[in-house]
């Protein structure tokens, strides 16, 4: 089979929803050998992907209705989150763990991973997106409870945003009245990264968006993701009646 650095799941679902998931697998593309270096432990963590978000984000789309796109290249392969000039698009070290494949990786080698991994992505969401005006973008993540030597994070689930709250506004509104959830805003990373997938396809835009960070092991099984996904899509589902376009 030929190797696609994206999947796109439910494409003739009509949700005004698009749901997308950048750091959706840890897959290294044949061409790089299948493989960066690292140990199948660290592959296995945070650091390669977001543990358990794929599973949620399809649920989600699952739930709403709604088309799901996904990267099919870890993170440490080169950011489908960052934007092609951010200094963090190809890591060489990343929470400890040194990357083999990358110490050496020259500008000619970001050049080559971006037109084959980063761009095709950023392609086939921005083709979904643009499918209808009144799109409302959700990016699904996921984040570690602790980073190495880091104090421990107390939220269950972070709803990250800029300038453009709408729907973040009324989403973190809903979560913080659910009596088992400590929610946090812009937790644990800021809302607003320029060229990041959100400011590229919904800020410059005027597109609804709202991203969405789940800490990775309240959903390392299927059975939980499910129960996130649905969860998030009756919630994610008032919030967006709540919104004046």
């Amino acid at each position: 089979m030929t190797y696609c650095p994206f999947r796109v799941e439910g494409e003739g679902r009509q949700s005004r929803f698009l749901i997308t998931c950048d750091h959706a697998a840890n897959t290294v593309p044949p061409e790089l050998g299948g493989t960066l270096g690292l140990p199948d432990g660290d592959m296995a963590r945070h650091i390669a992907y977001d543990v358990g978000a794929a599973g949620v984000a399809r649920a989600l789309g699952a739930a709403l209705g709604a088309p799901v796109v996904l990267s099919d290249f870890s993170r440490l392969v080169i950011d489908p989150n960052r934007g092609e000039d951010d200094p963090t698009l190809l890591m060489k070290l990343y929470d400890g763990s040194v990357i083999p494949a990358n110490r050496h990786a020259d500008a000619a080698e970001k050049a080559r991973r971006l037109e084959a991994y980063h761009r095709p992505y950023h392609r086939a969401l921005e083709r979904l997106a643009a499918r209808r005006e009144d799109v409302a973008i959700v990016s699904v993540h996921s984040f570690t409870r602790q980073l190495r030597g880091r104090p421990t994070r107390p939220w269950h689930v972070g709803v990250l945003h800029a300038w453009d709250a709408r729907l973040s506004d009324p989403l973190i509104a809903l979560l913080e009245v659910e009596p088992d959830l400590v929610v946090g805003r812009n937790e644990p990373y800021p809302g607003h990264l320029p060229g990041d997938a959100i400011d590229r396809h919904a800020l410059k835009h005027g597109r609804l968006n709202t991203l969405l960070e789940i800490r990775n092991d309240l959903i390392e099984t299927e059975t939980a993701q499910a129960h996130w996904g649905d969860r998030l899509a009756g919630l994610l589902t008032r919030a967006l009646a709540q919104v004046r376009d």
